[in-house]
């Protein structure tokens, strides 16, 4: 099958976005973790960052890769001839939003959308949540790779 993108701002990344990853590697041939560049918000990580921790985290992946982009996500899709975008979907409100954007993306350039249950350990889970619960000492161990728990609450405590 050929390639998907995995869009978001991933900031930080959680087990359950690692968890779509690897089960959209599973289906797809290659798999672009597209890391949305906002240049009007301020991350806890600067892109460069969430790249190079994403980057990490996907290395047991080897037909994964990691990139950022900006602008509309079906023009990156365009120029990397990537027809098709996985969503993981955690509740009915996911949906709604997500279903919107799925259509519209197919209108603009005929890129389907895929949609991901979430993974029921993970299903509560944003990155919002995350940095909210780590930035009052919560443990969010288990919650995110590893790797990163140390970088998150250090970029926490500034």
């Amino acid at each position: 099958m050929p390639s998907a993108v995995c869009p978001g701002s991933f900031d930080p990344v959680t087990n359950g976005h690692l968890d779509v990853f690897a089960r959209a590697a599973d289906v797809f041939d290659e798999v672009v973790v597209a890391v949305l560049e906002n240049k009007s918000k301020a991350g806890l990580f600067t892109v460069e960052e969430r790249i190079q921790m994403l980057q990490e985290v996907v290395a047991p992946y080897p037909n994964i890769k990691v990139e950022a982009f900006h602008g509309l996500l079906v023009d990156f899709c365009a120029a990397r001839s990537i027809k098709s975008i996985v969503k993981g979907l955690r509740a009915v409100s996911d949906f709604d939003y997500e279903l919107q954007m799925a259509q519209m993306n197919f209108r603009l350039a005929g890129v389907e959308t895929f949609f991901v249950s979430a993974n029921p350990l993970y299903s509560y889970l944003s990155s919002s949540l995350i940095k909210e619960i780590a930035k009052y000492g919560g443990d969010v161990s288990g919650l995110v790779p590893d790797i990163l728990l140390a970088r998150l609450n250090a970029a926490l405590a500034k």
